[in-house]
């Protein structure tokens, strides 16, 4: 496709997707802003995008394409602020925001501007930040949400031809449905990882030793507690009604685990683990979904020197990059187990397919 393509925000989300753009539309011509004069000089150096613009009101003038990129209470400023610009008749604008009522509220604002706003979200990211985390791979496989106004089916196909280069999986969905989905399984896990860091923060005053021992499961169920607490305030009031509702229903649900426990009811306690299992073993938490997906190996090493950057060169010199890498358990005189994460399940497989070729480790996948 040809045309002139205008990203706002270029950090980790815009950036990705201007490449997307670039890679799938080389004739296009993908130009960015963002509020960092330094983060617009090493998109352009790495090419994420073919150039960058000072002011916003420069860059959408002729803009056939407008991308949202940013925080969600900053996107509705800058639906405001679009309405008073003068843009190009028909121009498809779309956002990435992770709430959707508030944002297509504001953007009904455009309507009266020969403009065609379409809310998207891309449920995908990263434990990383910025333009130079931007890859072409973010979005693979990944649910993208659209929600359009519902005249504009045929502008949704345009938008979506548009964003072919992600390779995402495109649904489209109301505001409303959008908003209650990812309220269950994104925004209201955040609120619960914070507050079990909360409880822990309290009674660390008393037990000295709890920075030490909160490792295992607690490290792995409170990893969404480090993400930008700006971006998860901004969420957290953009879909206040649904976090209030799931809150309500967790209170109630904690109550009856509590009257399980003073009444020592084995079988309800047993029912409540059970049920919470069956469920949990048939998601597809493998896949790409609203929380970020990490493609994990496990592989059984020997306590001994250099063994972790003998794996680390193995996969260097065969091109797979890692996402993060960790040692779960490592004592004197045991083998300790190395978890590996990786951005996609191909580089997991190849690596996975490697390592059991080249190494004398047992490697598998939990």
């Amino acid at each position: 496709m040809k045309g002139n393509v205008f990203v706002i925000g270029l950090g980790l989300i815009g950036g990705s997707i201007a490449l997307a753009i670039k890679k799938e539309h080389p004739e296009a011509k993908v130009t960015g802003y963002d509020a960092k004069l330094e983060e617009m000089k090493m998109a352009k150096a790495l090419m994420v995008v073919d150039d960058y613009v000072e002011t916003i009101q420069d860059g959408v003038r002729g803009a056939d394409l407008i991308i949202l990129a940013t925080p969600v209470l900053v996107t509705e400023k800058l639906i405001g602020q679009l309405g008073q610009m003068e843009l190009k008749e028909n121009v498809i604008i779309t956002d990435t925001g992770s709430t959707k009522e508030s944002i297509m509220a504001k953007a009904q604002r455009l309507a009266g501007n020969n403009t065609v706003f379409i809310g998207g979200h891309p449920m995908a990211g990263s434990h990383k930040s910025g333009v130079t985390a931007a890859s072409l791979s973010l979005f693979e496989n990944a649910f993208y949400l659209l929600t359009p106004f519902h005249e504009q089916d045929q502008r949704t196909e345009e938008l979506k031809q548009w964003l072919k280069g992600t390779k995402a999986n495109f649904i489209t969905v109301s505001p409303e449905m959008h908003d209650e989905m990812v309220a269950v399984i994104s925004h209201f896990p955040h609120v619960i990882a914070a507050s079990l860091v909360h409880l822990v923060k309290d009674a660390d005053a008393e037990y000295p030793l709890l920075k030490r021992l909160a490792a295992g499961g607690f490290r792995d169920i409170t990893r969404i507690a480090s993400s930008s607490p700006q971006m998860w305030a901004d969420i957290s009031c953009g879909n206040r009604e649904n976090l209030i509702r799931l809150l309500d229903r967790w209170a109630k649900n904690l109550q009856e685990v509590k009257k399980a426990l003073a009444d020592n009811k084995y079988e309800l306690l047993h029912r409540f683990y059970a049920e919470a299992k069956q469920y949990r073993d048939c998601l597809p938490i493998s896949g790409s979904g609203a929380i970020p997906s990490f493609y994990d190996l496990f592989v059984d090493i020997p306590d001994v020197p250099g063994v972790v950057s003998q794996i680390t060169n193995k996969l260097a010199e065969k091109g797979i990059s890692i996402t993060n890498i960790r040692i779960l358990e490592a004592r004197e005189d045991i083998y300790g187990v190395l978890r590996i994460s990786f951005r996609s399940e191909n580089d997991r497989d190849l690596a996975m397919n490697l390592l059991k070729k080249e190494t004398p480790h047992e490697v598998y996948i939990q």
